[in-house]
């Protein structure tokens, strides 16, 4: 209550309401928090007469008052322990590559083929009929090559005219006539940036391809045993061979081998293409493919540069590189050997002769050489089909 005296002289009395003590209250607690810290019990004591401060301070007591029971302890790796974890996962994953059966998966079964003694030979196929004959001679792995590939599939010269559906379609059809048999697939320069890379990779996987190879050429390249290549700066080609192991990886379960190849022996020198692959292998390439060495020396010491990336040699008749068989280029230390064109060019002369055979005779029974349609169809898996339609009960092919 206060008096207040007005100036006609008389006195009036004003209820006024101060708010200070409200104010002052609390003044304690907020510049002296240190105590409430310390001492939660009077803070809670507190609790009916100051809610607010207690709304306030609940979340600090909480995480500074937790029973350290409550709070999980974060576990403890030993180093030594983990080193030795991850060791024995090594241990065991080259263990199933070096030993055991082949796996049923092509890509798998091409990785156990390469840490395992002996070169691995695959002869270029270029249609459904050169996959059969191959498969009947024994082969076990097929190099779906591109140029065979763009020349079987457009009757085209490699130019950089076949597309990635061109050789996906054409991949797919091989694989399917045995899933198990790992085939190498050219997959030229991954048909464009990053992102085409990374597609190019997921649609080979899909269709069952073992391992592809992604070049450093232009994207208007050509076959690698040709004149006037172009290879684009390093720093792309590692860029397109980094998309191709990140595509990779990001498959869930895909183990597909992914091959460097360089086309710059021809254009910037055998150094510059021997440090080109050295750097894609840094980069996750899982092996490495120098188009066009010319020597037997030049092929040893590359291998012996890469060491212990597998190399793959490339050899066509008439091409850049001398027609070493496979015992040779084994003996020079290469894992990987593919005749790119040996079924194309056989079609070539085969197809040609029976064709000015039929022109000039008028008959294709020279060219035909005894083989009859059944035969044909043999060759093409006709047994196979026959034997399983009658495995599942059905009568359809009984007789044929």
């Amino acid at each position: 209550m206060v008096e207040i005296v007005s100036p006609n002289h008389t006195t009036q009395v004003v209820q006024v309401e101060t708010p200070a003590p409200v104010v002052e209250t609390p003044t304690p607690v907020l510049e002296t928090p240190t105590p409430v810290v310390e001492t939660p019990a009077p803070v809670v004591e507190e609790a009916a007469e100051a809610p607010i401060e207690e709304a306030a301070e609940a979340p600090i007591d909480e995480v500074t008052e937790v029973p350290s029971e409550v709070v999980p302890e974060a576990p403890t790796v030993n180093g030594k322990e983990h080193a030795e974890s991850v060791n024995e996962t090594i241990d065991e994953k080259q263990k199933s590559l070096l030993e055991g059966p082949l796996s049923l998966k092509p890509s798998t079964r091409f990785r156990q083929m390469l840490a395992r003694p002996g070169i691995v030979a695959a002869p270029g196929i270029c249609d459904g009929i050169s996959a059969r004959c191959a498969l009947e001679a024994g082969f076990d792995c097929l190099y779906q090559s591109g140029a065979a590939t763009t020349a079987s599939r457009l009757g085209q010269p490699d130019l950089a005219i076949a597309t990635l559906n061109d050789f996906v379609q054409a991949a797919s059809m091989v694989t399917s006539l045995s899933p198990s048999t790992p085939v190498i697939a050219d997959a030229d320069t991954g048909f464009g940036g990053a992102a085409m890379v990374a597609r190019t990779v997921y649609q080979y996987d899909k269709a069952g391809v073992a391992a592809l190879h992604i070049e450093d050429q232009v994207q208007t390249k050509r076959c690698g045993h040709l004149m006037g290549k172009q290879v684009v700066p390093v720093d792309e080609f590692l860029m397109r061979i980094r998309a191709a192991v990140a595509a990779r990886d990001a498959i869930p379960g895909s183990d597909i081998v992914i091959i460097a190849r360089t086309d710059s022996a021809q254009v910037l020198g055998m150094e510059e293409a021997v440090r080109r692959l050295k750097l894609a292998a840094d980069a996750g390439a899982d092996a490495a493919f120098i188009e066009g060495v010319k020597t037997k020396e030049l092929l040893e010491s590359t291998v012996k540069a890469l060491a212990p990336t597998p190399v793959l040699v490339n050899v066509i008749s008439g091409g850049l590189t001398p027609s070493f068989t496979i015992k040779e280029a084994e003996e020079m230390g290469a894992k990987i050997i593919i005749f790119s064109l040996v079924s194309a060019v056989a079609a070539v002369h085969g197809i040609r002769a029976a064709m000015h055979s039929l022109k000039k005779t008028g008959t294709d029974f020279s060219s035909a050489q005894g083989m009859d349609p059944r035969q044909f169809f043999e060759v093409m898996g006709l047994n196979d089909i026959i034997e399983f339609d009658a495995r599942v009960g059905s009568t359809a092919f009984a007789e044929v």
